[in-house]
């Protein structure tokens, strides 16, 4: 409809491609620049830009004409093709280019009259309002752009990865190494991830929603290596001003959280939650100690991948009883030089403190009647992923598994104990009805033996290992919740300030 107006023959809008060649020439830009349109992420931009200038090649040159191009542009063009008072006015960016041009020209041949006609003159002086807006729009879509897409900050938390990556690091993670992964809600405030400060409501609206999709990896995930992940339980969650708690476990041991955190109780009481989808779920990193298709065990702290000891990671963390000789006390410079801080310390045991081994050398070097004894998990039966007492009440975070990770194509057998570890999978991640009963697993209304996994998963832990909340919690990491790859420390700070020793470190050193 809007060719002809153009004085281009309407069926080349049909055919693809060609009808991007025609719009560039028609707003005074070289057809090859439609090539650019098969660019991921530059063509974001170059089609906006399009968009601007075909409606300005009909003289739409107020803002809200450009806003309604970049926001719906098939709405803007369907209204300048049936408006009998919308003209073509010819190729923007020709007439754009030809008035710099002149502007130039008379400057540099010394034309004061000239030039100051032109300036006052000019069709496409803007206000400075709307320079302001045009500019406040740009850089929060183009800091949105880079966010979703390239590359996102992220700080450090909580003590998970405490020797690694400490509590007041902030990192830059890459969403392209692992393959950027296309948004599937679209319907956002920009710049924020699930939450409104001041508000304390989302950030988003659940649909329109977009199929998940990820372009090709430039690598793919290492064992042993920190990656970036949604909380994979993290689609029903109590949100407290404390943290966010996923429904499935506090439903299974609610004494215990609402013990220490009083705005839950009332949250659960009237069944208060909220339901993400898988890019609104909170942001985890951890370390990637399982690949696809490993058998995974865990037997006195020490991770085996198919029978064969795992790699540790330099500054793992285990808890260790501190005893002191009588009146002896800890140097706290001392402390401070090594790492160790109050947030290492047991919240309920102030004798009991998270140590890597460096650390634990470095303390008893003061005094060679320090005690330090190495503290193992209790059972707590159920409590463990996948929280079955009948089938695994021995598992604890120090002696776990055996488990297997599933790998895309591949299949298992429902068996009653297979069932109760892999029935999140089937059900939520992969999208299928389920029912269970007697030890027998019906998928999407058929009753089924055994079942082929349709995409990869992971097993994640924190290298602070007895003070980490992980897949040893809450299971496997699902493909389509992988966000990016954590590249380096930007900025860190501890309890002292600055920590400027950090600053520009790897976010990968193993």
């Amino acid at each position: 409809m809007l060719f002809p107006k153009m004085g281009l023959d309407k069926t080349k809008a049909l055919i693809p491609g060609v009808n991007f060649v025609e719009c560039m020439k028609a707003v005074g830009r070289p057809g090859w620049h439609a090539a650019l349109l098969l660019i991921p992420i530059v063509n974001f931009f170059v089609f906006a830009n399009m968009c601007i200038q075909l409606v300005r090649s009909f003289k739409k040159y107020k803002l809200k004409h450009s806003a309604a191009a970049i926001a719906y542009a098939p709405a803007a063009f369907f209204k300048l093709a049936t408006d009998d008072k919308s003209i073509y006015d010819g190729p923007y960016m020709t007439k754009f280019n030809d008035y710099n041009n002149q502007v130039k020209e008379a400057k540099e041949n010394g034309n004061d009259r000239q030039y100051k006609k032109l300036v006052n003159n000019n069709p496409f002086k803007k206000s400075s309002g709307r320079e302001w807006v045009e500019s406040i729009f740009f850089a929060v879509f183009a800091a949105a752009f880079i966010r979703m897409f390239l590359i996102e900050a992220f700080v450090i938390p909580t003590p998970s990865m405490e020797g690694s990556l400490n509590v007041g690091d902030y990192l830059f993670v890459s969403k392209a190494h692992y393959g950027i992964r296309t948004p599937m809600t679209v319907a956002m405030i920009p710049l924020l991830h699930n939450r409104t400060p001041v508000l304390n409501t989302e950030s988003y609206l659940e649909k329109p929603s977009l199929p998940y999709f990820r372009l090709p990896a430039l690598e793919s995930i290492d064992r042993n290596e920190p990656f970036v992940f949604n909380w994979p339980v993290g689609d029903s969650v109590y949100v407290t001003p404390a943290r966010p708690y996923s429904v499935s476990q506090v439903e299974r041991d609610p004494n215990l959280y609402e013990a220490s955190d009083r705005a839950l109780r009332s949250l659960r009481k009237n069944k208060e939650f909220i339901t993400r989808p898988i890019d609104k779920k909170d942001h985890y990193i951890k370390r990637c100690v399982g690949l696809p298709g490993d058998n995974l065990e865990i037997k006195k702290g020490q991770i085996y991948i198919d029978g064969t000891p795992s790699k540790n990671p330099t500054n793992m963390q285990f808890l260790y009883e501190l005893v002191l000789p009588p009146g002896e006390s800890l140097n706290k410079n001392k402390l401070d030089e090594w790492g160790v801080d109050s947030g290492d310390f047991h919240p309920r045991y102030r004798n009991a403190v998270y140590l890597d081994s460096t650390q634990v050398n470095q303390i008893k070097s003061l005094n060679a009647n320090i005690q330090l004894k190495r503290q193992f998990s209790t059972k707590d039966p159920g409590a463990m992923f996948p929280n079955s007492k009948k089938y695994f009440s021995e598992w604890t975070n120090d002696d776990f598994g055996p488990i297997w990770i599933p790998k895309a194509g591949e299949s298992i057998s429902l068996t009653p104990e297979n069932i109760v570890k892999y029935r999140r999978v089937i059900d939520v991640y992969e999208n299928n009805n389920v029912s269970v009963s007697n030890g027998k697993m019906t998928i999407n209304g058929e009753a089924a033996s055994e079942y082929t996994f349709k995409q990869n998963y992971y097993w994640a832990m924190g290298d602070n290992r007895l003070n980490s909340e992980d897949s040893r919690a809450w299971g496997f990491v699902p493909e389509d919740h992988i966000v990016g790859k954590p590249l380096f420390i930007w900025f860190s700070k501890d309890q002292t300030g600055i920590n400027w020793e950090r600053i520009f470190k790897s976010a990968n050193k193993n």
